[in-house]
């Protein structure tokens, strides 16, 4: 019953008797139905001139949507993560979720990063995730498509945020180095196809963990604050665009965005810890990195970058000395053809 009335709320105060008319209940019962959804974890507000949501909050009918990513939405208060529920709605037997399908919560319970971290989800960020069940201009999902869908997120990210430098392979960074926003991918997989990929990103819009950055504290003075729901339907469009790109052009929005090549990196692999300089990107997004020994091509793995961020480091292709970035309990994106097991899905908690 809850769920009847949160399509109805607003940025903008609605009586208790008007909603209520609306979906054939008392005022009293309304009040009910309003106190259920907050203690869910929506931020529904409750004052005398009725009900409402905070402006900016990531819900279907306040978030301003185009072509396909986004057009089947769903708002939660607390899920378990936004990667389980999408992919429970993804499995129900008589409305499955289509592609595009979006699921965004307030609040995780037992939201995950890259090989098992916290997914954290404070106030004033924005956590969702996507669901592909095809490739670029609708053709099936292959293996080939996987390893690059991570960075052309990140591209996404970036043009999203206006701010930032990308670390391989799936942070961004604010100006002095710390983390705002995170990449998860997650692909099912039967044999040489993808049966579908769940990507999830999360960003701090207007708060964040310790050691992290935000968006709010970014932003051009004179320009109207970013909010949660206004930055969803940007990164839905710049998210379709970008995975509709060529493989080349993926790549070569990576690099002019990125904070990695060119820097010192110290990388844990399920080889070991490898250490070296980061200098390209091959065809299929893996990290060449120079070493002593010689060079190296990373697929998966955690990186640290080595040296210091300053606030004027630009994010572009030019690289300076970098610090390893604290790592704000965001998500962190797999590479999920090297780490995905094959009829399987991708890192799991």
């Amino acid at each position: 019953m809850p769920e009847r009335l949160l399509p109805l709320l607003t940025d903008r105060a609605q009586t208790g008797d008007a909603l209520g008319q609306a979906l054939g209940v008392n005022r009293v019962t309304v009040n009910t139905l309003a106190r259920r959804l907050i203690d869910s974890g929506v931020p529904v507000q409750v004052t005398r001139a009725g009900y409402a949501l905070p402006p900016g909050t990531p819900a279907p009918q306040l978030t301003a949507r185009s072509g396909t990513l986004g057009q089947a939405m769903r708002y939660h208060g607390t899920v378990t993560s936004t990667q389980d529920a999408l992919r429970v709605w993804a499995d129900h037997p008589d409305q499955p979720a289509p592609h595009g399908a979006v699921m965004v919560a307030e609040r995780q319970t037992a939201g995950r990063g890259r090989r098992g971290r916290t997914w954290d989800t404070t106030n004033g960020t924005l956590v969702f995730s996507v669901l592909l069940t095809t490739g670029p201009h609708g053709a099936p999902l292959s293996l080939a498509d996987l390893p690059l869908m991570p960075l052309a997120a990140g591209v996404a990210l970036h043009r999203a945020a206006g701010t930032g430098g990308l670390k391989w392979p799936n942070d961004l960074l604010a100006p002095n180095g710390r983390k705002l926003a995170g990449i998860l991918l997650e692909a099912d997989l039967r044999g040489e196809e993808a049966r579908r990929v769940v990507i999830g990103i999360g960003v701090n819009v207007t708060a964040a963990p310790q050691d992290a950055a935000h968006l709010s504290a970014l932003h051009t003075p004179g320009t109207p604050e970013p909010t949660r729901a206004a930055l969803l339907g940007t990164l839905l469009r710049e998210l379709e665009r970008a995975l509709a790109a060529p493989p080349e052009q993926t790549l070569n929005d990576w690099r002019a965005a990125n904070v990695t090549l060119g820097r010192p990196v110290r990388i844990q692999t399920h080889a070991g810890l490898l250490e070296g300089t980061a200098t390209d990107l091959d065809a299929q997004g893996s990290l060449i990195v120079t070493t002593p020994a010689g060079p190296r091509t990373v697929s998966a793995g955690d990186v640290q970058l080595i040296g210091s961020l300053g606030p004027d480091q630009p994010s572009s292709n030019q690289p300076s000395p970098d610090q390893s970035s604290p790592d704000a309990p965001l998500p962190d994106a797999s590479r999920p053809a090297a780490d995905a097991p094959e009829g399987g899905s991708g890192p799991a908690p």
